[in-house]
């Protein structure tokens, strides 16, 4: 059986996933340069402020995922514990896409 197309809000939540773990990425290389090689605080300036935005839209997309695609509670759950550790975010988007929680529903 072919997987079902995502819907829109399926769309978004992978997208806002994505975004999320990439900016956490450059977060982590800023803290590299910043806390390891002490060559510049640039990147943790930079991707610091960017992160706090990623974080927020992530959690408001996913509560909007939530209501929206009608997930169970555990769903909305895992999704918000995801953002916490560093690059979290695209394998639960994976996981999700694979359950079909991104998918159109039929009925």
């Amino acid at each position: 059986m072919p997987p079902r197309p995502l819907s829109t809000t399926g769309r978004i939540f992978a997208a806002a996933a994505f975004f999320e773990a990439l900016i956490w990425a450059g977060l982590l290389v800023g803290m590299l340069l910043k806390y390891g090689t002490q060559t510049t605080e640039l990147g943790v300036w930079f991707f610091g402020r960017l992160h706090g935005v990623a974080f927020l839209v992530y959690i408001a997309v996913s509560l909007f995922a939530w209501i929206r695609l009608r997930w169970p509670l555990w769903a909305v759950l895992v999704a918000l514990l995801a953002a916490i550790p560093p690059l979290a975010t695209v394998p639960v988007e994976i996981w999700f896409r694979r359950r079909g929680l991104l998918s159109v529903r039929r009925g």
